[in-house]
C-alpha cells in the first residue's frame, strides 16, 4: 500500500490559518471522532444506559482498540490492552518486570527519560525498599551500563526533548544477554515510526494515545506484555477488571488470563470511542510511508532553519535515522520565541530549559506547512519579534 497523504489529511480538522507542528504533544481532532463520540454519548450511553457494556461492546473495547494499536507496534493480537494513564502503565509494567527477576534490585534508565517515568520508578523502589534502586546514566552510556546487576532496563525509545532514538533491538538483546528484562515507553514512537516489539523480543511496553494516535487530551494509555510473560506476570495494581471473573465479586484476587490481567479500572469509553475513530487513519496509511515522509519533512525544516537562523542550535541528532519524528532547536529565549511563533499561527512547543520542539506528522502536515513554519521562524528571529514581555510570561502549560 502506498499512502495517499492528501486522503489522510482530509481525515483531520485543523483550524484555518494554523500550521500545527505539535502533534507529538497532542494530535488534532479526527473528523470521524465527532460522530463516533456523539454516537457513544447519545445512541449508546443515552439510549442503552448501563446495557451498553454488553450491547455496545464497551467491555471489549480496550482489547479491540489495543489490537489496532498492536498492529502499529509489532505486537501479536491479544498482547495489548488500553486503559488508565501512561504513568500507571509504567508502574504496572515495571513492577511486574521486577518481580520476574527477583534476585536483582536495579532499574536502569537514562537521564533523558521522561520525568514521570523516573518518578514512578523512584516511587516504586521507595515502596519496595530492600535494596531496590533506580540508576540513571546519560543516554549514550546506557549500553555500557547494562551488567549483571540490572533487573530491568526501562527506556523511552524516543527522547521527548531532542527526539534522540534508542536502538530497541540492540539494547533489548544486550539486556537479555545480561539476564535483565526490558520496559519500553513508546509515547513518541507509536504512530510515528515502525516499531517491532515481537521482533525485538521486548518484554513490556507502554505508551499514550493522545500524541501521534490522536485520541484527544487525556486519552488512555496502552500496555504490552510479551506472550511468554502474559500468564506469569503478576499485576501490582490488582484492579477489579483485571480479575479472572470481575462480576463474581470475589473477595480474593485472581489475575485474568494473559493481557486481561493488566486491566485496572473502568475503561474511559468516550475517549476510547475517539481513539477507535482516530485509528481509522491507519486503515489507509502505512507506517513505513509515514516514517519516510516525516524524515523528508524534518530534513527540509532543518535545512531551511539552519540557513536562516544561525542563532538557533540543533538539539536533535543530525542523522534522521537516529531521531524520532520531531526536531528540536536550542535558544536561551526558547519560550518567548515559541510564544511569538504561536502568535503568528505556527504551533510547536517549548521544553525547559531552552528547547523549541517541532513535530512532523505526515498524516496531516505537508511540505508547504513546513516551509511556512521555517519562514515564519526566520522572520521572528531576524526581527527579534520574540523580545516582548508578554511572550516571556510563562503560562502554566508550556
Amino acid at each position: 500500500m502506498t499512502t495517499d497523504f492528501a486522503a489522510t489529511r482530509a481525515l483531520f480538522h485543523l483550524p484555518e490559518g494554523i500550521v500545527y507542528l505539535d502533534g507529538n504533544s497532542l494530535g488534532p481532532l479526527p473528523v470521524a471522532a465527532r460522530t463516533r463520540v456523539a454516537d457513544a454519548v447519545t445512541a449508546e450511553w443515552g439510549e442503552m444506559l448501563i446495557t451498553g457494556w454488553n450491547r455496545a461492546g464497551w467491555m471489549d473495547l480496550p482489547r479491540r482498540v489495543g489490537d489496532r494499536i498492536g498492529r502499529l507496534i509489532g505486537a501479536d493480537p491479544g498482547t495489548v490492552v488500553m486503559g488508565d494513564t501512561l504513568s500507571i502503565k509504567v508502574y504496572q509494567a515495571l513492577a511486574s518486570a521486577l518481580e520476574l527477576v527477583p534476585q536483582r534490585r536495579v532499574i536502569l534508565s537514562d537521564t533523558g527519560n521522561f520525568p514521570s517515568d523516573l518518578y514512578m520508578a523512584d516511587g516504586l523502589v521507595r515502596t519496595l525498599g530492600q535494596g531496590y534502586a533506580l540508576k540513571t546514566v546519560a543516554p549514550e552510556e546506557v549500553e555500557a551500563a547494562i551488567d549483571g546487576s540490572v533487573a530491568v532496563l526501562m527506556l523511552t525509545e524516543v527522547d521527548y526533548r531532542t527526539g534522540r532514538k534508542h536502538d530497541m533491538a540492540r539494547l533489548t538483546a544486550k539486556a537479555h544477554a545480561a539476564g535483565a528484562l526490558t520496559v519500553w515507553d513508546l509515547a513518541h514512537s507509536a504512530g510515528a515510526l515502525p516499531v517491532d516489539l515481537a521482533g525485538c523480543g521486548a518484554d513490556f511496553a507502554v505508551g499514550c494515545s493522545y500524541k501521534y494516535l490522536n485520541s484527544g487530551p487525556g486519552g488512555p494509555a496502552f500496555i504490552y506484555v510479551a506472550p511468554r510473560h502474559a500468564d506469569t506476570a503478576r499485576p501490582a495494581l490488582s484492579g477489579w477488571l483485571g480479575h479472572e471473573a470481575p462480576f463474581a465479586f470475589d473477595l480474593d484476587y485472581r489475575p485474568g488470563a494473559g493481557i486481561e490481567r493488566m486491566r485496572v479500572g473502568t475503561p474511559p469509553i468516550l475517549q476510547l470511542a475517539a481513539l477507535d475513530a482516530a485509528m481509522d487513519a491507519w486503515d489507509i496509511a502505512d507506517i513505513h510511508d509515514v516514517r519516510a515522509r516525516s524524515i523528508d519533512l524534518s530534513e527540509a525544516f532543518i535545512a531551511r532553519v539552519e540557513a536562516a537562523c544561525p542563532m538557533l542550535s540543533l538539539a536533535s541528532p543530525r542523522d534522521p535515522a537516529a531521531r524520532g519524528s520531531q526536531v528540536s532547536f536550542r535558544h536561551p529565549e526558547g519560550y518567548a520565541i515559541m510564544q511569538a511563533l504561536i502568535a503568528e499561527g505556527v504551533i510547536g512547543d517549548f521544553r525547559a530549559p531552552d528547547i523549541l520542539r517541532f513535530g512532523f506528522t505526515p498524516l496531516y502536515i505537508g511540505m508547504a506547512e513546513v516551509e511556512a513554519a521555517a519562514d515564519t521562524l526566520a522572520r521572528i528571529m531576524a526581527s527579534e519579534a520574540w523580545n516582548r514581555a508578554d511572550y516571556k510570561r510563562r503560562a502554566r502549560v508550556t
